[in-house]
Parts: structure tokens; sequence; C-alpha cells
């Protein structure tokens, strides 16, 4: 039997569980924070400068000549700062840069915001003339909060969809000690809701803190891959401790590096090749979260490029995709959409919009087709598909199959650039723990393979320029595949 010494880790990685079992509310990541404090801090400079600009309408010269010409004394600029500071203060102590619930994040904001708009008296009383009175910081407060209201929902649309989905994130925790039964604690107490504990994985021999514990043991270190490509393992959590079991630690690590699962541990002491640190808590306790792609402030920018293109889309294409409606409908009925249920971010499955471009009965008739399949691996492919129709031949070969994703696209589910989602057939057949690193950022309308080779390389080839995608991803990158896509499509030689 293997002995393990728990002993107290000597630099702090873990905090102590809170006494009343409810979970403390989780920081934002250190680049979401900084958008947040960024934009809290123009919301609170426009706020003064829009309030000066309405109490003081009929004084403002009459041209923008003179607009332009008027100058800041460098009192008021550093009452601008001073005030701005403040604000964010405000809005520290008030909570504000953590995930909570709407409504206490509501509250909070009102509360912050009139803390931080009473500062604004400052301006009231070294204002020698009289232009900025009590009446302006009514209406920075005003502004204020208005602006932050809206720019913080703007915020949440755009830094992270998943994280407004009530759904909980399945965690593997890796350890049965004393410490693994304080963190199953915490984490099934009704206060969080936030992650759902799906079993436990253990060295060999390893002492069982609890039956509880022994019930949910799914197996040992040398079945974890097995267990994150079998089950919907969407983090895993090592309470393992470091002096004993070092090895074994970084075992666990290197396996959820290949496999893309977000890997969080109790001290930031071991080698890594692939993923990102972030830290951060969990039911109150602290720990080092190992992200399998770039957690930064670019993502945001891609979720706003895919809002945005995601919606004109939409609305220029509006025209030509009720032509094809009609149609599909004139031509084999309804339904003229096709949905279908694929794997996306973290293999969470999602219904994928399609135009229909096969007969009704398409998916019952896979089966019967197995043994034609003309793909090496896991996919299904059939270059002569009996159950595409006449018309289903044009959208695909031109990709207008494709549009109705730009719903996807809106919802969060999908990406304007990313690899493709895979079907749950095709998923299931995974057999590799490395392919599963591709589902760690979230699926495209197009991408590397696409724009490349369309179905003329084999599945490792299409899985490396995914990993390829991946691992050198950029917003440059994006753009020069969307501008691939547009020839590639009007030649109808991208991927289908």
């Amino acid at each position: 039997m293997q002995v393990r010494r728990e002993v107290p880790i000597p630099f702090r990685d873990l905090d102590a569980t809170p006494a009343h079992g409810v979970a403390r509310p989780v920081r934002h990541s250190s680049p979401h924070r900084l958008i947040y404090c960024v934009v809290d801090a123009v919301v609170a400079t426009l706020s003064v400068v829009l309030a000066f600009l309405l109490n003081n309408l009929g004084s403002l010269p009459p041209d923008v000549g003179g607009f332009l010409a008027l100058r800041i004394s460098v009192k008021n600029l550093l009452g601008i700062t001073l005030f701005v500071a403040v604000w964010l203060g405000c809005f520290r102590v008030f909570g504000l840069y953590q995930k909570r619930s709407q409504l206490s994040a509501a509250v909070r904001l009102i509360g912050a915001s009139v803390c931080g708009s009473s500062c604004a008296v400052f301006f009231v009383f070294t204002s020698h003339s009289a232009t900025f009175g009590f009446d302006g910081v009514l209406s920075c407060w005003v502004i204020a909060l208005s602006l932050t209201l809206i720019f913080r929902f703007i915020l949440r649309i755009l830094i992270d969809p998943i994280e407004t989905n009530s759904t909980p994130r399945h965690l593997l925790v890796i350890g049965t000690g004393e410490r693994a039964a304080r963190v199953a604690g915490a984490l099934q107490s009704r206060g969080n809701q936030s992650y759902q504990l799906l079993g436990f994985v253990d060295t060999p021999g390893a002492v069982v803190a609890s039956v509880d514990l022994k019930q949910k043991l799914l197996g040992d270190l040398s079945q974890l891959e097995h267990i994150i490509i079998h089950r919907k393992v969407e983090e895993v959590l090592i309470t393992l401790p470091v002096k004993s079991c070092y090895a074994e630690v970084q075992r666990a690590i290197e396996i959820c590096e290949r496999t893309g699962v977000e890997c969080k541990y109790l001290s930031d002491i071991f080698r890594r090749s692939l993923s990102q640190v972030v830290s951060e808590e969990i039911s109150g306790f602290r720990v080092t979260s190992l992200k399998p792609t770039r957690a930064d402030s670019r993502y945001v920018v891609k979720r706003a490029i895919d809002l945005a293109g995601a919606a004109l889309g939409l609305i220029v294409l509006a025209p030509v995709m009720l032509a094809i409606a009609l149609a599909i409908k004139v031509t084999s009925g309804s339904p003229v959409i096709f949905s279908q249920e694929r794997h996306g971010q973290n293999r969470r499955r999602f219904r994928m919009y399609k135009f229909r471009t096969m007969v009704h009965t398409a998916e019952q008739l896979q089966p019967l087709l197995e043994r034609r399949n003309e793909a090496i691996g896991p996919i299904f492919k059939i270059k002569e598909d009996p159950r595409i129709t006449r018309l289903g031949v044009f959208l695909r070969r031109t990709s207008l199959d494709e549009l109705p994703q730009l719903f996807n696209v809106l919802k969060g589910e999908m990406s304007l650039v990313g690899p493709r989602p895979l079907p749950v057939r095709d998923v299931s057949k995974f057999e590799e723990g490395w392919l599963l690193r591709r589902f760690c950022v979230v699926p495209g309308l197009t991408g590397l393979w696409q724009v490349n080779a369309r179905n003329t390389i084999n599945f490792e080839d299409w899985m490396r320029q995914d990993f390829e995608y991946i691992d050198n991803w950029s917003l440059r990158l994006d753009f020069r595949i969307l501008l691939k896509t547009v020839p590639v499509v009007l030649k109808g030689t991208g991927a289908v």
C-alpha cells in the first residue's frame, strides 16, 4: 500500500474552506479584469466631462473652433484623475470585479456608483466660476450609472458568452485524501452551482479519506486518459500532495495538456509546455489553472468581430437565405433547416444549423452506408453520397448550406474562424487522447483545413492543421483565413 504525507505547503496555494460552506466569489481572470477596469475608467471620465457640458450648454462657444480651443487646467486634469482612481476603488470595494449573480451585481453597481459619484463634489468646491454645481454631481451619477450598465452588459456578451450559461462545468478531481475531501465538500455545497463533480482518480492503493469518495472513485492514474476520452471531463483539479506525488502530478498535467482539458493544481512548480497559467479560486480554494489556450483580451476582440460579422452577414445575405429556403421547400419539401447535435468547446453539445441538403431519412440511412465510408479515421465521408439531393450538391459545393450557422455564431456556440464542430458519431470513435485538444477552442464556420485542402487530405493532416491554428492563433491569422475563404467558396473548392 502506498503511503503519502499530506504535509502543509510552504507557499500560499490553498486558502481555508469557508466555515459556512458557501462558495466565495471567483474573480475574473486578469485580462478580463483589466478590460473592466479600463472601461470603468473611461466611463468615469466621460461622466464628468458630459456632466460639465450638460450643465454649461448655454455658455459654451457656438462654433467648433471655439469649443476645441477650450483649455483644461492642470488642476482639473488632476481632479479627474483622482476621481477616476476613487471610482475604480469603489468598484473594487463593492466586489464588481468578481463573478456573482446578476441581481447582486446590479445592486452593488448602484451602490458603487453612488459612492463614486459623490466624490464629484470635489469639482463643486474647486470650481471658482461655479461651472460645476451640485446639479452636475447628480448628472454625473445618472450618466455614469447608465453608461456603466450599458457597457457592462456589452462586455458580458463579448468577453465570454459561455460564462452566462448556468450549465455547471464537469470536474474530475485527482486525489482521494483529506484535501480532496475538503475540496469535494466545498464543491458539493448548496452555494456552489459552477461545477458538477464527476468523481475521483488516484494512484493505485492510495488511502481513500471517506466512503463517499470511494464510491465515486472512477479509477487510478493509469486510466486517466481513458476516463477523459470516454467521459465529459471539462476540468481536472489536482489535490495530490506535492512532495510525495510530484511525478504523478506531472504525469497528470501532461495528459491534460495532450487532451486539451483545463487543469488546475495547488501550486505553480510544475513543468508545462502548452498551457497558460492563470491564478483563481474554486469554492474558496486558491488554485493555479493551466488553460489549454491563451486567455487574453484578444478573445474579446474576436468575439466582437464574430458578433459584428454574423449580424452583418445575416442582414446582407437575408435575400439569398430566403431564396435558398424557398428552393428547398419547392424541390424537397419541409423542413428547410437541418439541425444536428455537434461537439463544441469543451465537448459541450449544441444544435448546429444548416440548410437541408439530404433526403429526410439521411440520418437513419447512415448506418447502412458505413461500409462505404471513404475516409481514413473516425470521420464519415463519401464523395458520391446517395442521400444528397440535386440542390444539395450545389449548396454544398458553394458552402451556402452553412449560412444558418451565423445564428450559432450569434449565440456564442461557434465563431467565424475555428476548427469545424464534429458530429457526435465521429467524436464517439476517438480513441486517442491527443485528438481531444481540438475542443479547447470555440468551433468555427471556416478554418485552415477548409481553405487549404478541402477533402484532399487525410484525417491526421486535418487534425494537424486544426492544432496548427490553435497553437498559432492570432487575430491576423483569423483575418487571413476569412480573406482566403471568399475565393475558395466562389471557386467551390473549400471543405464540405
